[in-house]
Order: C-alpha cells, then structure tokens, then sequence
C-alpha cells in the first residue's frame, strides 16, 4: 500500500452555531482542520494509509487535534507535541446572498515558531512513498517556508512523489516580508502532482493568460509544464457561485499530453463548503491511486464526487468511504438500507 505523509499545521475552527453572526454568538462549534490534515483524514477514511508530520501543543486543544486525526485512522508518529499555542481560525459561515467570512488567530503558534532544522526529514519520510504539502505552510512565515522546502527536496532526493497544492492566502502572505513567488516556485519546481489554476500559475510565472475558461486553463498548463519538467499533472475546479448555498463545480486534470473537464455539477443545500478543495485533492489522489494512471476521466470524476459530498458534511475534513463515494458515482440518492 502507497503511504502518503502530509505536513503541514493542525488548527482549531471555531464557528457560531445556525449561521448566525460571530459579533452576536454566545457559543461555538469547534472543528479540527488544517489543509495537510484535511487530505490525511479524507484519504485514511478511503482506507490509504497516511500519516501527520507537524508539531501540536502539549494542552487540551493538542489533544482534541491528536484524537480527530487518530479517529480518522491517521497515523500520527510523526506529530510532536512541544509548549505552545494552538493556531486557531473563526467561520462566520454564510447563508443566501451573504459571504462566509474568516478571522485567523494563528501568529506566533507552535507550529509557526517551530525551528525549521527541528524536523529529521530523513526519519520522518523514512518508509513513505509520497509527500502531500500546501502553500498555506510557506505563507506562515520564514520558519515554516524553509522547513517546507527542505521536506520537498528531501523527499524528493528520496524517490518520493511530491503533492503540492497552492492553496494562496493573501493574508498570510501580506502578514509577514515574504517572496511568495519565489518561495512557491522553489516549492513547485520539486512536485510531482501540482493542484492550482490558471491564477496560481500565473503567480508563479508572471504572466497572464488569455481566452475563455478551458483554453486559458489548458494555455496555463502547458505553460507550467515547459516551466516544471517534474509535473507530470495539474488538477483544479471550476467553481460558479449562485449563492452561499448553490454552486456549480467541475473539476479539470491536464497533463503534458492530455487534459479532461468534467461537466459542471449542481451543489445545493450547502451545509458546509470550507475544506471542498481539500477534498477534491484527496478524491484525485484517490483516483490516482485506485486507477490506471493515464484514466484522467475517472481520476478526475473521483475528485469531483469527493468535493461535492464533502459540501453536505459539517468540519473541515471529508470522512466518506468507498461505499458512499460508489453511492455518489451511481447516482443513489435514496435512503441506503
């Protein structure tokens, strides 16, 4: 079995209850998540085996974290556990015609402080066969931007398929003297499987691209693949919004020979839709491991079927099976008994 390590931060989401308002909420939902965490939970819920490298505090909040991911079925060896803060973000969620809206409180937490030649990558790899990243880790600051590189190469000196998903956030960026271009293009240059759109790519280059939707996302990936002789794949979606509560999705795979574009799905009823791009990583990834690797159509459906369920769950994390992504794929919606 393909073992996939995922490093990256563990957060506490905390949210008011029945979308109301976080200025006028007396209590809190709380939810574990993190964007790395977020595909070892979905993946080891779809029976792979991965495991959790990162640093969580020796309190309450730590534990609540550590016991999220082994219930998932994540193996987590690879967690230390050291004095400090957990980093924690607020949901206002939205409703209707209102936006949902985040709030980080997650400076100066352990993870984030943590020296970047803490981590024995030799030790930690050791035994694993691919490494899943984010560019939430870079954005974090200096610290996290080396120890995330130095993860890249090393498992990548190692033989190991590297993951990378972009996953910019502007604030985090914006809260530090970072280079994100640099720093993300040092990352990218090692990655196997890159999941970005047009958008990430033309950060990383420096340039825009043109024409409509499938033509500027084919443009850009052929682009990054000139670029990045070690991408063998991009994955992104296409995301429409009609309100908090309907969207339309689909999901793309391009390689350097081949692209695919689903059609576009109808999600409504939205219970929850923070953690969908997590979600369709761990559904191509499960794809990619469960198929023949050149059936880009059925990676693809595999993401996509993975991102809308994991829109009907509440919490960051998709914790469906195989039976209930099969269920998805065969179009049953009745009761299952």
């Amino acid at each position: 079995m393909t073992r996939i390590a995922c490093f990256g931060e563990l957060l506490c989401r905390l949210s008011p209850p029945g979308r109301t308002l976080l200025r006028t909420a007396t209590s809190l939902d709380l939810h574990v998540g993190g964007a790395e965490a977020n595909v070892a939970i979905g993946l080891a819920s779809l029976g792979h085996s991965t495991s959790m490298i990162g640093l969580i505090p020796d309190d309450g909040l730590g534990d609540t974290a550590l016991a999220a991911l082994r219930g998932a079925g994540v193996n987590c060896e690879g967690l230390r556990r050291e004095p400090g803060r957990m980093g924690l973000y607020f949901l206002t969620p939205g409703a209707s015609l209102r936006s949902s809206e985040i709030v980080y409180d997650r400076a100066n937490s352990v993870f984030a402080c943590a020296a970047p030649e803490s981590w024995d990558w030799d030790a930690l790899l050791d035994g694993m066969d691919w490494l899943h990243l984010s560019g939430i880790t870079p954005a974090l600051g200096a610290g996290p931007a080396q120890a995330a590189i130095t993860a890249a190469k090393a498992a990548h000196a190692k033989g190991m398929k590297v993951i990378f998903d972009g996953n910019y956030r502007a604030r985090l960026w914006e809260a530090w003297d970072s280079d994100p271009r640099t720093t993300l293009t040092e990352l990218v240059s090692q990655a196997d499987v890159l999941f970005g759109n047009h958008r990430d790519i033309s950060l990383l280059l420096g340039q825009t691209f043109s024409g409509d939707g499938p033509e500027r996302r084919r443009d850009a990936a052929l682009a990054a693949f000139k670029t990045f002789p070690n991408l063998s794949m991009i994955a992104s979606t296409a995301r429409h919004l009609i309100d908090a509560d309907h969207h339309r999705l689909a999901a793309r795979l391009d390689t350097p020979t081949q692209h695919v574009q689903t059609e576009e799905l109808s999600i409504t009823g939205i219970i929850d839709r923070i953690g969908g791009g997590d979600a369709f990583a761990t559904g191509v990834l499960h794809g990619l491991l469960s198929a023949a690797p050149d059936d880009l159509e059925n990676i693809a459906r595999s993401g996509l079927a993975v991102a809308a369920l994991k829109h009907s769950l509440p919490g960051d994390a998709s914790l469906f099976g195989i039976k209930d992504l099969m269920a998805f794929m065969e179009g049953s919606l009745d009761v299952r008994r």
